[in-house]
């Protein structure tokens, strides 16, 4: 037995099966909703219910609160129908509209130690396939033991033939210690993908600021390389924020990016400085230093990417500070022991 599912303001009507959620039946018959975790911890997948009623499964307090819950609102990657119709307000996501979702093999090629909890993992696509994705999005990969690890794609779509993985070692974590500990050069595994609604909106004219913590640079690279290989003259300002200087694990990168395009702006943020750093640069909190620079964020987009309490934040303030909601765009990162899988 099926209910329906009405989303507006398209009108587009579709059935949502026994045990589907709201997401998973629209993305069934190819409408394309923003969505980031697919568990409910992110809150990209989050919008109003117009009509009818939806129960939740578990969820973040942090993605849907139950003060957000009385006012409609809903997180679609959770919620199922329970009256026989339900009407919801979504935009489809028209860029991945046209792009295949696909479960593939890969082989290791490399594996880079590029700091001390962080290695790069270079993965070779199958010669006879074509991964199309948008700068931004990530992959699910396969575990041996049967789970999916989400890691995003850390290069531009123009590099065809690899994506290229930016892995933080997390104890206890199962894949990231096999990464580190075992994993072995030509292995092979599978993955799902490409997945996300976190991409570079190419649509736009305005000047892009990017916020970034740890390995939330992965994503902001690909989409750093997918603009500046477009030729893009949109000014771009990337905010980089670790603890200490050692957790800033590729800094030559963009470091080179500021030297070579006049329109790119480096600005790595340190929250505590070991004395041993011996830093000069900017302190304190990721989106505290960015409206210390931009004060009214009116005509800007934003890109932000990393803990879920830097995105939150940075979101809550910036609307503050003029930014339409519209023009914030985030994929918050969760550990394993996050998600308690």
């Amino acid at each position: 037995m099926s209910q329906q599912l009405i989303i507006e303001p398209s009108g587009q009507q579709l059935s949502v099966f026994e045990g589907e959620t709201l997401l998973d039946a629209a993305m069934r018959e190819g409408f394309n909703m923003p969505y980031g975790c697919k568990n409910g911890s992110c809150g990209a997948c989050k919008g109003k219910v117009l009509s009818g009623e939806v129960a939740h499964s578990d969820h973040s307090e942090s993605a849907l609160s139950q003060a957000e819950m009385e006012k409609g609102y809903a997180l679609f990657c959770c919620a199922t129908p329970v009256s026989s119709t339900v009407s919801i307000e979504c935009r489809e996501v028209a860029a991945t509209k046209d792009i295949q979702i696909k479960t593939l093999p890969t082989r290791v090629e490399a594996i880079h130690k590029v700091s001390h909890d962080v290695a790069v993992l270079t993965l070779k696509l199958p010669s006879t396939e074509k991964l199309t994705f948008l700068a931004g999005q990530y992959i699910d990969i396969h575990t041996k033991t049967g789970k999916k690890r989400s890691f995003s794609i850390a290069n531009a779509p123009e590099q065809e033939g690899f994506i290229e993985l930016h892995i933080r070692r997390v104890a206890g974590g199962e894949f990231s210690e096999y990464m580190w500990n075992t994993m072995r050069v030509r292995e092979i595994f599978r993955f799902t993908g490409p997945l996300g609604s976190f991409f570079l909106r190419e649509d736009s004219d305005k000047p892009m600021l990017f916020l970034a913590t740890g390995t939330g640079f992965a994503p902001i690279k690909g989409i750093i390389e997918h603009a500046l290989a477009k030729q893009t003259q949109r000014e771009m300002v990337l905010y980089w924020g670790c603890r200490s200087l050692e957790d800033l694990y590729m800094p030559h990168l963009p470091s080179e990016w500021q030297q070579k395009y006049p329109n790119f702006t480096f600005i790595p943020v340190l929250s505590q400085p070991k004395p041993e750093d011996a830093w000069q640069g900017r302190t304190g909190l990721l989106h505290e230093v960015v409206l210390e620079d931009f004060n009214n964020l009116t005509n800007y987009q934003v890109y932000a990417c990393g803990a879920p309490v830097m995105v939150e934040a940075a979101y809550t303030r910036f609307l503050s500070h003029q930014l339409p909601a519209e023009e914030f765009f985030s994929d918050a990162f969760f550990t394993s022991k996050d998600l308690n899988k």
